[in-house]
């Protein structure tokens, strides 16, 4: 996204409002022009200190509900590929390689935030690399679109995304970098290099370079140290292992687990027939992921910190590509590959 000038931002919700009322008919119309599900919404954002409910009327009137975001809703590639599919996307050469780039081009930055977070940088570098291919992918849709479509057109998440679009009118000037009928994102409202929905740049988005806005566009401070600060807050732990491919053996215990939160040990994975191919600490906390591999089923003990990136997306898939194109990165920096 291309940066707005000054008289652009200056565009504001209570402007939409003083607008509405100097037509004299303009807020009777705006409610006409959308439901009572929206009204009430309006009131709802009013009542908990955001703009006017004319001003969230008149933005919602700007809105436009897309039929592709809907269809995208059904069919994410998370559930409708293995990881024989999945891991093809993201562990590309180029992929690999832009990775080391951007590492090596911003690499003080990069340290610097990673010693402030003590979240390894490869990490940031690669969940910047699987959501936006390094900036260059942040979402055709507006924003304003995706949120109104998915709050008031799609019952099985309404909620939700009524919540996310809540939290949008309620970010204000300092959150928001550029007006908010101008944001751009995914189909599901992400936004930015790091992909953050509305909620997730309230809680742990950061201004890092100090100009008293966030910027996850064009502020790379600001999208580096977001992106750490949301590990952090959802419990990285420094130093501490992601994942180790295990060996199963044949009269291996029947074990299914029903999350990926780490609630045995090695020590117990171990007895259990399910032995990692590296060194591990037998008292770490584990848990058991199966993948359908390229050769076959892959047995993995995974880690807190892999439990912490299927945070940023619930997709065991997901953590995994994350985490191997992290450590791709790492080794391409350490043995120096342009």
């Amino acid at each position: 996204m291309q940066a707005f000038s000054r008289a652009v931002r200056a565009r504001s919700f209570v402007l939409a409002a003083v607008c509405a009322a100097s037509l004299g008919i303009a807020s009777s119309a705006v409610a006409g022009s959308v439901g009572a599900a929206e009204r009430e919404f309006a009131a709802e954002v009013a009542a908990a200190g955001g703009p006017p409910a004319t001003a969230v009327l008149a933005t919602l009137a700007q809105a436009r509900v897309q039929q592709s975001i809907l269809d995208a809703m059904a069919r994410p590639a998370e559930k409708t590929r293995s990881w024989k599919d999945y891991r093809p996307i993201f562990l590309t050469t180029a992929r690999i390689e832009d990775g080391i780039g951007f590492y090596r081009e911003n690499r003080a930055l990069l340290d610097r935030v990673a010693g402030e977070y003590g979240v390894p940088p490869q990490i940031i570098v690669a969940i910047i690399g699987v959501e936006t291919s390094y900036g260059r992918i942040t979402g055709k849709y507006r924003v304003l679109d995706a949120l109104v479509t998915l709050a008031f057109h799609y019952p099985p998440r309404a909620s939700y995304f009524r919540g996310e679009l809540k939290r949008l009118f309620l970010l204000g000037d300092q959150h928001l970098a550029y007006p908010l009928e101008d944001l751009r994102g995914s189909y599901a409202g992400a936004m930015g290099w790091g992909q953050f929905m509305p909620t997730s740049i309230a809680e742990w988005a950061r201004d890092a370079d100090g100009d008293g806005r966030i910027d996850l566009w064009n502020s790379l401070p600001d999208i580096t140290a977001s992106v750490a600060n949301y590990f952090k807050a959802h419990g990285w732990q420094a130093g501490q292992p992601v994942t180790v491919r295990a060996s199963a053996a044949s009269d291996a215990h029947a074990l299914e687990p029903g999350g990926l939160e780490p609630v045995y040990t090695v020590q117990q994975l171990e007895a259990w027939g399910y032995a990692p191919l590296e060194r591990s600490d037998a008292a770490l906390p584990a848990t058991l992921l199966k993948l359908d591999g390229e050769a076959g089923l892959e047995h993995w003990l995974t880690f807190r910190n892999f439990y912490v990136i299927t945070r940023y997306n619930r997709s065991p898939l997901y953590a995994m590509a994350v985490w191997q194109l992290a450590d791709e990165i790492a080794a391409g920096m350490d043995a120096g590959r342009p």
